[in-house]
């Protein structure tokens, strides 16, 4: 997945990326973490950002130099327990918060665990031979899941039983995503049995890829179109999007963005600026509430 990594240039090299979100419904908290492993640029890098039910949202971001190990920055650390099946997550360390007295500094701890509802969906294989080449422009070995997350968190004094849904993403190879003008990923969970995955990428052409999960298996859409309500400062207001499946079927989704995060990304140089949106949204798909992520990556220049 491209998230973060927008304005790292080609000649970097091999990245590897693990990412997760999830909703929890109940305490209404929304959180989307990844670690990128960059060994050829002696780099790894993390992000999270936690999206809390007062509206504040609490984040850490760092960069390390690659040393020793597989995925872990600074506090934030990830086991992949069962392969393609079950990952952990943790944390603990402190992350910034921005409240009316101004940037707080609080302390933050998780313990979370992360399990696969459905098989891995890959882009590649799973995307027709054009589109498919559009995406290994741009990131290569892409596979996405959804599942549930469960586990503790702590902000502050403030503790929580995690019980949600999300969606997790593996890439891995060579990127340029400097090819990249505009990216769209769309994840949506309405069960622990129906979950939607799209994303649409602009580069000189465009492409697509994702998955409608129902009746026990992933269904491959081949078509998708959304439309998009900019807010008066340009951050994504409201969605619809129509798509078809390889099955011949047709759906489509309304939905609202509940709330938004904007992230800049500079490039290394300072000449290019890369800014995505990251958004928490409510999806209806016949009549059928599901909630999850709406994520619009933007070039600058």
């Amino acid at each position: 997945m491209v998230t973060g990594e927008a304005a790292q240039p080609m000649d970097e090299g091999q990245n590897e990326s693990f990412y997760f979100n999830f909703y929890d419904r109940g305490n209404d908290l929304f959180m989307f973490v990844r670690i990128g492993l960059m060994p050829n640029m002696n780099e790894r890098s993390a992000f999270c950002f936690i999206m809390m039910p007062d509206g504040a949202t609490v984040w850490m971001r760092e960069m390390r130099p690659f040393g020793v190990g597989r995925a872990g920055v600074g506090g934030l650390r990830m086991e992949t327990v069962d392969a393609d099946r079950r990952w952990k997550l943790a944390f603990d360390g402190h992350m910034d918060n921005m409240a009316e007295e101004g940037l707080q500094t609080i302390p933050v701890s998780f313990s979370l665990n992360f399990e696969a509802l459905n098989e891995m969906f890959d882009y590649e294989a799973c995307a027709d031979a054009d589109n498919a080449e559009i995406f290994r422009q741009v990131a290569q070995d892409h596979v996405e899941q959804f599942g549930k997350a469960s586990g503790s968190l702590m902000v502050g004094e403030q503790q929580y039983d995690i019980s949600g849904l999300g969606e997790r993403a593996h890439t891995q190879g060579i990127r340029d995503p400097d090819r990249s003008k505009l990216w769209i990923w769309l994840s949506a969970q309405f069960s622990r049995s129906l979950a939607f995955n799209l994303t649409k990428l602009f580069t000189d052409k465009e492409a697509i890829a994702g998955y409608l999960h129902m009746n026990g298996r992933n269904v491959a859409l081949v078509k998708a179109d959304v439309r998009t309500v900019l807010d008066p400062d340009g951050t994504p207001g409201s969605l619809a999007i129509s798509s078809t499946d390889a099955d011949g079927g047709r759906h489509r989704m309304t939905a609202e963005v509940l709330r938004v995060v904007t992230v800049p990304f500079p490039s290394r140089d300072g000449k290019r600026l890369t800014v995505v949106h990251e958004a928490l949204v409510e999806f209806d798909l016949n009549g059928q509430k599901g909630y999850g992520m709406a994520e619009y990556l933007v070039r600058k220049g």
